[in-house]
C-alpha cells in the first residue's frame, strides 16, 4: 500500500513536470513592461542593483546608460541591511537575530511624472544562532541576505510590470 502511495505521488510530480507547469510570476523572461527604456539611478553599484540588472537583461529589458535615452527611470534611493537581537538565553548570550533587508525606491519618467510612487521593499527573517557554531551562522547570515536580495529584486521586477502613469494632481 504504502510503495503504491509513493508510486502515484512519483507519477503525478512526473506529470506536473511533464506538462510544463510553473508557477504564474516565477518565470521573468515572459514579462512585459509599459515601457521601452529604463534607466537604473543608483548611488552606487550594489549587489541588488547588479542582480536587477541580469534579471531586467533576462527580460530582455536591457537598462540604457543615460537618463536622457529612457523612458523610465527607477531610481533606487536606499539599500539598507540590520540585525537586531531578537531573544536572548537565561544566561544572556544571543539566541535569535532578526535580519533586516530594505530598498527604498521610485520611479519616474523625464517629464517626472511618477509611475511607481516612492515605496519600500522590506524583508525579514530569522536567525537562530548558537555560539558554538559560529562559522556555520555566518554563512547562514550571508545566504539569508543573498535570498532577501534575490526576493526585492523580483518584487522590484513585478512592480515594474504594473507600473503606469499616475494622474497628475
Amino acid at each position: 500500500m504504502k510503495t503504491m502511495r509513493n508510486f502515484l505521488l512519483l507519477l503525478s510530480a512526473l506529470t506536473l513536470a511533464a506538462c510544463g507547469f510553473h508557477l504564474r510570476g516565477s518565470d521573468l523572461q515572459d514579462v512585459r513592461f509599459g515601457f521601452k527604456s529604463l534607466y537604473i539611478k543608483t548611488p552606487g553599484e550594489t549587489p541588488f542593483v547588479a542582480e536587477l540588472r541580469r534579471t531586467l537583461g533576462k527580460s530582455k529589458m536591457d537598462p540604457v546608460a543615460t537618463a536622457d535615452q529612457a523612458e523610465l527611470i527607477l531610481e533606487i534611493v536606499s539599500e539598507n541591511t540590520t540585525k537586531q537581537i531578537l531573544s536572548l538565553s537565561g544566561s544572556g548570550r544571543v539566541r535569535e537575530y532578526q535580519l533586516g533587508y530594505r530598498v527604498s525606491m521610485r520611479a519616474y519618467d523625464l517629464q517626472q511624472a511618477e509611475w511607481l510612487p516612492p515605496d519600500d521593499i522590506r524583508l525579514n527573517r530569522i536567525l537562530a544562532y548558537d555560539d558554538a557554531l559560529i562559522l556555520a551562522k555566518q554563512q547562514e547570515e550571508a545566504q539569508l541576505y543573498k535570498d532577501m536580495r534575490t526576493d526585492a529584486v523580483a518584487q522590484t521586477v513585478r512592480r515594474l510590470m504594473r507600473a503606469k502613469p499616475q494622474a497628475q494632481e
